[in-house]
């Protein structure tokens, strides 16, 4: 008797003989003689061609076949996954280029909030594609590409922010109707304006009594990373009618004066357009100010002043101011390396600084604009580093600080023609938290703020001469 797992051998090899030619192979299959031992069993000897069946080897390859589908299935997946998202951005990128045809093309005005969304979206794709390559083994040629669209994407928004045309120039064009409209409402009733004009350059008024709500010119050239600095407008008695302006943003380090760029005109301020932008490298903190087409500042650590032609581009005096605090001994409150503050009015050029002596009280000193020597100087019981900043209009010092992250006052006053000082309340509104800088222009009697990395404007007006206080 054969055993039991021979019989079934002999049955398979029997199948796949039959199965392969239709009958059986006498070189795979033969007839062999047997014996009976004792006990009735029956025994023979079978010789196959193979000594053993490769079970194992088809074991094995049916888990390699198996794990190469399940790997298939995977990929597969991730490749629908991958062109569905493909597809959204594809028509993301679409819609995003629509937008921002239309902006360039259309007159219509945009602010900040629509420059801003559009900036969300485009950072929510940068996202996702940056995730998409992290997770994508193989070529990435197709999401390279895509990368590349939206960085390009990005870059157009924030040059449309920064170049936008249309809404500064709708904006003006408004202020200017406004203005018009209120003059024509005026001259029609019959009303004189209760503020008495005042001449430009004239000082026949009894001193500064309010000012004007800000107004936003625009962020200076090099961006919001830049807090500090000042700008305004040069001063030249002798051409009432130049209108050269200056802009001075300082390193984000808040001190170091290294750029700054001259317009001549404000519609090319406005619009970032025939800018001259020079090198200086040698000014110290945001106290300068521009009179008579020469830039006036402290000379870095040092307590020298500086004057700098525009023209030329260099330093053609240097002196010291005598006693004179620097390095950020006494400069003004939140903001740093202030110990000179220029000043230009009616009369001329001044500098606000502090002595040891004076225990950080304000000083006052008349500046002879061509050999910078000392004219006069005046001494004040205003400690400085109280005060935000000071400006002055026709030889009267006003003195500002803080009174929230909305508002300052003009708290303080030094009249440098009676020597009389005093307190005073006029309240001032700010776009941001801190004032870095302010300079009075006599003719068009406005003052030029530095507010956060902000350019702003406010008209002042004044009290009638017999009001002086």
């Amino acid at each position: 008797m054969m055993t039991k797992g021979l019989a079934l051998l002999l049955a398979f090899l029997h199948l796949q003989t039959t199965s392969i030619t239709g009958q059986l192979h006498p070189e795979l299959y033969s007839n062999f003689n047997g014996s009976v031992d004792d006990r009735g069993i029956c025994t023979c000897s079978v010789v196959l061609p193979d000594t053993s069946f490769p079970v194992q080897k088809v074991e094995s390859l049916e888990i390699t076949a198996h794990d190469l589908t399940q790997r298939f299935e995977k990929e597969l997946t991730k490749v629908k996954e991958y062109t569905k998202t493909m597809q959204l951005f594809e028509q993301k990128l679409l819609n995003l280029s629509i937008k921002v045809q239309v902006m360039e093309e259309t007159s219509i005005s945009y602010n900040k909030l629509d420059f801003e969304l559009l900036k969300l979206e485009v950072s929510e794709m940068q996202k996702l594609v940056t995730a998409l390559k992290s997770n994508f083994d193989g070529s990435s040629v197709i999401i390279d590409q895509l990368e590349l669209e939206i960085r390009n994407m990005t870059l157009l928004v924030e040059e449309l922010e920064s170049l936008d045309k249309n809404n500064i120039l709708a904006i003006r064009r408004e202020i200017v109707a406004l203005k018009n409209r209120l003059k024509e409402c005026e001259e029609s009733r019959g009303q004189n304006n209760t503020h008495p004009f005042i001449p430009p350059g004239s000082c026949g008024h009894g001193g500064v009594e309010n000012i004007s709500k800000p107004f936003v010119v625009r962020i200076n050239w090099r961006g919001s990373g830049y807090k500090y600095g000042a700008w305004g407008r040069d001063y030249t008695p002798q051409e009432p009618a130049k209108t050269l302006y200056w802009e001075a943003p300082l390193n984000t380090d808040g001190r170091y004066l290294e750029y700054y760029r001259l317009y001549n005109t404000l519609d090319d301020l406005l619009l970032y357009r025939l800018a001259k932008e020079n090198r200086v490298r040698l000014g110290d903190g945001s106290g300068m100010v521009v009179y008579n087409n020469f830039m006036y500042f402290n000379y870095y650590g040092t307590r020298d002043m500086a004057k700098l032609d525009l023209n030329s581009n260099t330093v053609t005096l240097r002196r010291a101011l005598p006693d004179a605090a620097f390095n950020n001994r006494f400069s003004y409150a939140g903001v740093n390396w202030q110990d000179m503050d220029f000043a230009v009015d009616e009369s001329g050029l001044w500098v606000v600084y502090s002595t040891e002596a004076s225990t950080g009280n304000i000083v006052i000193s008349k500046i002879n604009d061509t050999s910078l020597e000392v004219l006069n100087t005046w001494h004040t019981l205003q400690y400085k580093p109280s005060v935000s900043n000071t400006f002055i209009v026709c030889g009267v010092l006003y003195a500002i600080r803080p009174m929230n992250t909305r508002k300052e006052e003009i708290f303080y006053y030094y009249d440098t023609n009676t020597r009389k000082e005093g307190r005073i309340s006029i309240i001032i509104e700010k776009m941001l938290e801190t004032i870095q800088s302010v300079n009075y222009h006599p003719l068009d009697q406005k003052l030029y703020v530095y507010n956060d990395a902000y350019l702003l404007t406010y008209d002042l007006t004044y009290q009638k001469e017999s009001e002086h206080p």
